[in-house]
């Protein structure tokens, strides 16, 4: 895995706070983006719409589809801007796997493949959405989180809330449980965490969703009820 090699060069704008690529498209070239992503793009490319991961995408709460940009007689440029304000990160996979949380997902070359992973009752007990996207082969790979992006080594074990995983390598094996005892689980804060073991890389985002829902939510303005 490389996060410097690439064949598609690009940019990033607006890091670390509203990030966002521009990403040369090579002529005969196409790139799956994920639906919604584009911001803008060369008139000379064209686009297709695609299954992207079929029902079970559906399923996980990600959009059904993802759309494929090609440039057909020049290289293109493309902006893919994510939905949720953060950072944005790059890999290069080389005939590996990486697993993304549902709302990472931004874009790839054709040759990784995007699917659905199944997390079973690791993934209902741990409240959230029991699939994740795996994006495996060889090939350019863009993601992006809700707040800022940390990159953890791991040699051994390592904890981490899931509400604030981005993704994983596949090289490493976790298992979902509370952070201590049932009353910890309830009257704590904490949630419930993933304790990983093996050797590999995970991405964590500084922030998670429904916290962040949770502390807006005060400043919410509610409707007065008129008097009878």
């Amino acid at each position: 895995m490389q996060t410097d090699k690439t064949d598609y060069p690009f940019t990033v704008a607006g890091a670390p706070d509203y990030g966002m690529f521009n990403i040369t498209i090579p002529r005969g070239r196409t790139l799956k983006v994920e639906n919604s992503a584009m911001a803008y793009m060369d008139s000379s490319l064209t686009m297709k719409t695609t299954m992207g991961g079929g029902f079970k995408r559906m399923l996980s709460g990600e959009k059904l589809f993802i759309n494929e940009f090609t440039a057909s007689e020049t290289d293109g440029e493309i902006g893919i801007a994510p939905g949720t304000p953060g950072d944005v990160g790059h890999l290069y996979l080389e005939d590996e796997t990486v697993y993304l949380q549902n709302s990472s997902y931004l874009a790839s070359s054709p040759d990784v493949q995007v699917g659905i992973d199944f997390q079973g009752f690791k993934g209902f007990f741990s409240g959230e959405k029991i699939f994740m996207i795996s994006c495996s082969g060889t090939g350019d790979l863009w993601f992006n989180t809700f707040g800022g992006m940390i990159e953890i080594d791991v040699k051994d074990n390592y904890v981490v809330d899931t509400g604030h995983i981005v993704g994983f390598t596949g090289g490493l094996s976790y298992d979902v449980r509370s952070v201590g005892g049932l009353k910890s689980l309830f009257f704590s804060g904490e949630g419930l965490v993933c304790r990983f073991s093996g050797e590999g890389k995970i991405w964590i985002q500084t922030r998670m969703p429904p916290a962040f829902i949770t502390w807006a939510d005060g400043f919410r303005r509610v409707k007065q009820k008129k008097d009878d």
